[in-house]
């Protein structure tokens, strides 16, 4: 018979000793946090944020067997005309787009609610939905049976039951009880700076593991991840993504699911912890979990480092414009963020009909943009040129353009 009292989600936090590998990780993940775009301007450094949203949601639609292409998500955000055949995947991934675009903005302005709430959670699944196309607001069950996806709904009684593979979430009727346990007990974490980074991991498992809502949990949870690791302090100004490093894994793809699969575990004897789960499996899940974070927040440090995304993006432009000027042009903007078109002729010590003449060539190539032909320009980065300027970015799907 399947426990139905809310302990059953325990152990959720290792209260009495923190292990010290997990400790350990989270210092890593601190320092590698900290240094991340560090050198960059914050103006450069929301540019390639914008670009990182759109890989963290290609790579979270990956997971769910949906390989949506980085060209038709920024044309489904841009609001452009979309294939018939690509339309639904593209609005599904927009809708990813715009739910953490409104998760960065309400940390930047501290109105974030606590990711682990069944308010924030509730919030992110109806944000999602009512983005949604229709093509993806239903559940079709085995039996037949298709049913509406309600934005926002957790499970309650009377709603059908579910079945995740092998595992059996709580009834339906249970549901509000065991969030409301989630919510209480991952509160707690904030207490100390590595329970909130160590609670990353834990919470996202015991959350598929309650499996609230009828669809869209694998979503919610890497959204929640998303939002905890900037209350934690580990965001990187947003240069940084969860779901790259779970749909890759360390050395294989298939690792999230079979982690995932392990955490579910029950506890194995009296030297297994005291809950109904086994913290030995926990341990190892959250250690993973940290690896892959440690993993892609060193990748992406490499990646976005000043100095190599520079020199990156002027071997690009000597080899597409002929005017031996435009790369010193970008290295400029890209370093300062914004440039005030009349200070291109200072930058490059050349008359004024000359500067003009590099920024329209680096303009209409998309390696600067402005929102008027007056404006200050600031640094772009072409999605035709993205795999030169970031290697392996996408590096799971065709890049076509």
């Amino acid at each position: 018979m399947t426990l139905e009292t809310p302990a059953r989600i325990e152990p959720c936090l290792f209260e009495d000793r923190i292990p010290s590998d997990l400790a350990d990780l989270t210092v890593e993940i601190q320092q590698a946090a900290d240094g991340l775009g560090r050198n960059l301007h914050p103006d450069s450094a929301a540019e390639l944020a914008d670009m990182v949203r759109i890989m963290n949601c290609y790579y979270s639609n990956l997971i769910e067997g949906h390989n949506t292409r980085p060209r038709d998500i920024e044309r489904a955000l841009a609001g452009a005309e979309l294939e018939a055949e690509t339309r639904p995947l593209a609005l599904e991934a927009r809708a990813h787009v715009i739910v953490q675009q409104q998760i960065d903005r309400a940390f930047r302005e501290g109105t974030l609610k606590a990711p682990t709430s069944r308010e924030f959670l509730s919030w992110v699944h109806r944000a999602f939905y009512e983005n949604m196309p229709e093509e993806f607001r239903h559940v079709d069950h085995p039996d037949g049976r298709r049913e509406e996806i309600i934005p926002g709904h957790m499970r309650e009684a009377g709603d059908p039951e579910v079945a995740v593979g092998r595992h059996q979430p709580p009834s339906s009727h249970r549901v509000a009880d065991f969030m409301a346990y989630f919510e209480k007990r991952f509160a707690m974490a904030e207490r100390s700076a590595s329970n909130r980074i160590i609670a990353i991991a834990s919470a996202h498992h015991r959350l598929n593991y309650i499996h609230p809502f009828a669809d869209g949990n694998g979503r919610v949870s890497r959204l929640m991840s998303h939002a905890m690791a900037l209350r934690a302090g580990i965001g990187g100004q947003g240069l940084w993504s969860i779901s790259r490093g779970l749909a890759r894994g360390l050395q294989d793809p298939g690792e999230y699911k079979r982690m995932m699969d392990l955490a579910d575990t029950p506890r194995q004897g009296d030297r297994d912890g005291r809950g109904n789960l086994s913290e030995a499996a926990l341990h190892a899940f959250c250690r993973w979990f940290l690896q892959v974070m440690l993993d892609q927040i060193t990748f992406s440090a490499r990646l976005f480092d000043l100095d190599g995304l520079e020199e990156r993006y002027r071997r690009l432009v000597r080899d597409v414009l002929p005017d031996k000027r435009a790369p010193e042009l970008v290295s400029a903007v890209l370093r300062h963020g914004s440039l005030e078109r009349g200070d291109a002729a200072l930058v490059l010590k050349v008359s004024e009909r000359s500067a003009r003449n590099t920024l329209s060539g680096l303009t209409k190539a998309g390696f600067l943009k402005s929102r008027s032909p007056k404006t200050p320009v600031r640094i772009a980065f072409p999605l035709e040129y993205r795999e030169r300027l970031f290697p392996n970015l996408f590096a799971d799907g065709e890049l076509n353009v």
